[in-house]
């Protein structure tokens, strides 16, 4: 007799497995929100240290735009740094009024890749972090600089030069801007970036100028501060590189790897830290061509895909109230440097100053400082072009006998 076999147990029911949201594009946020919802982050975590990217990952928000929160957290006193190795935060007894307890953090999201896709006619990615909404539009009118100065753009291959930047950007092509002193390089870079970071180049300039350096605390110990590369890779925000082509070649190097398929630089000042850039990051550089040791090598030329050059827009002095005699100097002068008869001519920040000495001392006085501004070699030329447009000889600024009071 066959004894039945036993009706077989009834499966055990597999864990339900909740699926991760999908990654998707977060909605655009008011002004200030974004900073609430950081604040709110640190406050449900008193105690505890919070890097900008595990807030990010927590939000759903680009990091550099996070990062760009928690520093001015930082300094409002509504947070506090906790460590700067990595770049940490925490809550302090203020942090909760600055929450927004009424938003509730997006789901954590799948982790965007290193390296940002180009853009295409339907962009998906968010809006870099330096850029105010709808910054990739057309710019229509004068962008304000951080220094509250207005810059008025120019054209670039038919579009403004701040607009065709910001694309570059978006779309992580390296740009190189190239020209003489005083032509605007630097404020078209801080029109188009306005919190970009700065690495003033110089043949003095080395690795710890870019990636940091061990400094000594109050207390006698000494710890790690991270440079503005560094700096500008975790906030994924711009590095302008100004005066690239003074810096040593070997010590530019260390930009490179932050710049090609990589994007990631190892510290070995630091034990071998390791940095990744977040989305948005991007390196724009200067180059003044006719500076004596400036040296554009085939590395750095290789690395900056885009190369503009930069020079004076006399019509935009004219536009600003430089005399017009000062401006035709300048115009004549640098069609004779054109020519190779003259090595110097006024370019707009001379001409702007022009216009200030000429408000204080004079426009006599301006004309002078303009001859005795000149390299000494050109001297002469300047004079007699200073000369020929002012009808009457100015000398360089100079004092004279002194003052004598009459009893």
């Amino acid at each position: 007799m066959t004894t039945p076999t036993p009706p077989a147990a009834p499966p055990t029911p597999a864990p339900t497995i909740t699926p991760p949201a999908p990654a998707g594009t977060p909605k655009r946020l008011g002004n200030g929100e974004l900073r609430a919802m950081v604040a709110k982050v640190l406050a449900d975590n008193t105690g505890t240290d919070l890097t900008p990217r595990s807030i990010a990952h927590t939000l759903n928000r680009s990091s550099g735009a996070v990062g760009n929160a928690c520093k001015v957290l930082a300094d409002r006193g509504e947070a506090e740094v906790a460590s700067t190795a990595p770049l940490s935060y925490r809550a302090t007894a203020t942090t909760a009024s600055a929450a927004a307890p009424t938003i509730t953090p997006a789901p954590s999201r799948t982790p965007r890749p290193k390296t940002p896709k180009p853009p295409t006619s339907a962009p998906t990615a968010a809006a870099p972090p330096s850029a105010p909404s709808g910054a990739t539009g057309v710019v229509t009118g004068p962008v304000k600089r951080p220094n509250g100065m207005d810059y008025h753009p120019r054209l670039l291959s038919g579009m403004p030069d701040v607009t065709a930047l910001r694309r570059l950007r978006d779309a992580g092509v390296a740009a190189l801007m190239y020209g003489p002193p005083g032509t605007g390089k630097t404020s078209v870079v801080e029109a188009a970036f306005n919190d970009c970071l700065t690495v003033q180049g110089d043949g003095d300039t080395v690795v710890a100028d870019f990636v940091g350096d061990y400094t000594k605390t109050p207390d006698g110990e000494f710890v790690f501060v991270h440079g503005p590369l560094v700096r500008a890779m975790r906030d994924g925000v711009p590095l302008f590189i100004d005066d690239a082509t003074l810096i040593p070649p070997t010590v530019l190097a260390v930009v490179y790897p932050a710049m090609d398929g990589r994007r990631q630089i190892v510290i070995k000042a630091n034990g071998g830290e390791v940095v990744d850039a977040a989305p948005g990051f991007y390196v724009i550089a200067g180059h003044n061509p006719g500076v004596h040791g400036a040296v554009l090598s085939d590395a750095l030329s290789s690395r900056f895909s885009v190369q503009v050059q930069v020079s004076s827009d006399y019509e935009l002095a004219d536009q600003l109230g430089v005399d017009k005699k000062a401006v035709r100097v300048a115009r004549n002068l640098a069609t004779r440097q054109e020519k190779g008869e003259v090595g110097w001519a006024p370019q707009l920040r001379e001409l702007l100053a022009f216009k200030k000495i000429a408000a204080v001392l004079g426009v006599d006085a301006a004309a002078g400082n303009l001859v005795g501004i000149a390299p000494e070699e050109d001297r002469a030329t300047v004079a007699a072009v200073v000369r020929d447009a002012f009808g009457r000889t100015v000398t360089p600024l100079a004092l004279g006998a002194r003052i004598t009071t009459t009893p």
